[in-house]
């Protein structure tokens, strides 16, 4: 389809006379760059025959940006920066790290908010308290004014009582919840599934005594790796389960779903400090959050299979979720295996602790039985999502 003024009107939904620098970008971003540089003078002219010439450093801009889309040296931030510098665009990611879902991942609330705001900037830029040149133009000024208008309108109540920032992001939050809640189960049916059709492995009552007695020493000690283990089972009260089966089950259950953070604040501040590192700690924490579903199934499922006497090092591990049938991963793509090696660095210490793998990370007796036990349990019980 050719991109000329009825091709405009109807991507934009607005008659030539009232269309804005920020619906003629879009129009002009619909289409291939080559094209768009090819249609840009008959575009610029019929709407100039229509009554609305726009500006000459628009044009100018539009041109500017088609051209490095083109030649391959435009990057998305540069696209975007442009087609906020309309004066009527939402900034994608604000200053206080707001950030709209991409347009087809937003919900109702984000799309009415969204049109709400791209309504309120009209209005503004119309007044004249926008100066949409100066944006094209790039002015460090005009970029700030439009950015602190944004910033105050998103954390401004509406009529109705409604934040807009704040409305957004809680829907966000429940899209978030509902998937992971619907990944979770699958992963749970998946596990199920497998097992009942696998022997039962031996209840190892003597290792596990011992296991059970090793744990209640370390969560008693302050810092690693009791602290973690503590966080990871939600155990920060103090109190601990009475039967060693529990007890177990509930720490290493953890480990696959962690409950809560750490309860120092100074180290959870961590998170959102962007130029200061991790703790210890917290970067295992954060490691064991970042597991996916799908890879904890597949690597659980491969140890209980081979039994005990398999390795299972963070690079086994990698190994058997790259080779899964029940992950769709490319065995043959480093990156990802490397990944995954890293993040379960995190977890074969830990499972070491519990009696699951011994000191050369080989699965034991004990690890065999529970681990599967520990998964369910992890999945069954809902652990709240990791921040």
């Amino acid at each position: 389809m050719g991109l000329d003024l009825d091709f405009a009107i109807r991507h934009s939904g607005r008659p030539a006379a009232a269309m804005t620098r920020r619906d003629v970008a879009r129009v002009l971003l619909a289409v291939p760059s080559g094209q768009a540089l090819v249609a840009l003078p008959d575009l610029r002219r019929q709407l100039l025959a229509a009554g609305n010439p726009l500006s000459p450093g628009f044009w100018e801009s539009a041109k500017a940006v088609l051209m490095s889309i083109e030649s391959g040296v435009a990057t998305v931030g540069d696209v975007q920066r442009w087609l906020e510098s309309s004066g009527t665009e939402p900034i994608m990611l604000t200053r206080s790290y707001f950030l709209w879902p991409e347009e087809s991942e937003r919900g109702p609330v984000a799309t009415e908010m969204y049109e709400r705001l791209v309504e309120f900037l009209e209005e503004r830029l119309a007044a004249g308290e926008i100066d949409a040149d100066a944006l094209a133009a790039g002015d460090p000024g005009a970029r700030h004014a439009y950015e602190e208008l944004q910033e105050r309108w998103l954390g401004t109540p509406l009529p109705d009582g409604r934040v807009p920032n704040v409305v957004v992001n809680d829907e966000q939050d429940q899209e978030l919840y509902a998937a992971w809640d619907e990944e979770e189960a699958f992963a749970l049916s998946e596990l199920r599934r497998v097992l009942d059709d696998l022997p039962e492995p031996p209840f190892p009552a003597d290792d596990l005594r011992s296991a059970a007695r090793r744990l209640r020493v370390t969560l008693t000690r302050p810092g690693y790796p009791g602290n973690v283990l503590r966080a990871c089972a939600g155990l920060e009260d103090g109190e601990l389960p009475e039967r060693d089966e529990d007890l177990w089950l509930t720490v290493a259950a953890g480990i696959a779903a962690p409950i809560s953070d750490l309860p120092d604040e100074e180290d959870a501040a961590r998170f959102f400090d962007m130029e200061g590192e991790l703790s210890h700690e917290d970067s295992i924490l954060a490691s064991l959050c970042a597991i996916h579903h799908a890879d904890w199934l597949a690597s659980v499922i491969t140890l209980v299979r081979y039994g005990p006497g398999v390795l299972a090092s963070p690079e086994r591990i990698a190994r058997f979720i790259a080779d899964s049938e029940d992950v769709d991963m490319d065995p043959d793509e480093p990156e990802d295996l490397e990944a995954t090696e890293m993040l379960f660095t995190a977890v074969t210490p830990l499972w070491a602790h519990l009696g699951i793998v011994d000191r050369a990370e080989v699965l034991t007796p004990l690890g065999w039985w529970g681990l599967p036990k520990a998964l369910e349990r992890a999945w069954s019980s809902g652990p709240a999502l990791p921040d």
